[in-house]
């Protein structure tokens, strides 16, 4: 698990948050925690594999496609696959990599590392933002 300290000064110097699996159900934690970040004034990309539109904003197929700087990826999907986003992330200069509440991946971490980027893991993006009263 990250530190909270880390993953508040991450939240705190972002805008812009880019999450990879934002679900179209909206019962599912992958769509109710980015929109409650949208709530709270953070600009939210979707990047779905099919889907057209979410949560008002354009979709994205990938992180390479989106014509804009990331601050943080939020990863929304199985540890297994966080590492291949990891590397995305790296290659679109992403800020910081955040890996959702029950996602950890060790080799995610050292991609971050590698590439400079901030790393938050095994916590839910929402809550810390909630608890810390960051907006935008």
């Amino acid at each position: 698990m990250s530190d909270t300290a880390t993953a508040e000064r991450v939240l705190s110097e972002a805008s812009t948050i880019a999450v990879v699996g934002l679900s179209r159900d909206p019962a599912k934690s992958a769509h109710s925690v980015p929109a409650a970040m949208q709530s709270a004034g953070f600009r939210v990309i979707p990047v779905h594999p099919s889907a057209d539109v979410l949560l008002g904003e354009r979709v994205y197929r990938s992180l390479a496609d989106i014509p804009e700087h990331v601050d943080i990826v939020d990863v929304f999907r199985p540890s297994g696959e966080a590492a291949a986003v990891a590397r995305d992330a790296a290659a679109i200069g992403a800020t910081a990599l955040w890996l959702q509440q029950g996602i950890i991946s060790e080799e995610a971490r050292t991609i971050a590392a590698e590439a400079g980027m901030d790393y938050v893991e095994d916590q839910c993006i929402a809550v810390v933002r909630a608890l810390a009263g960051i907006t935008r």
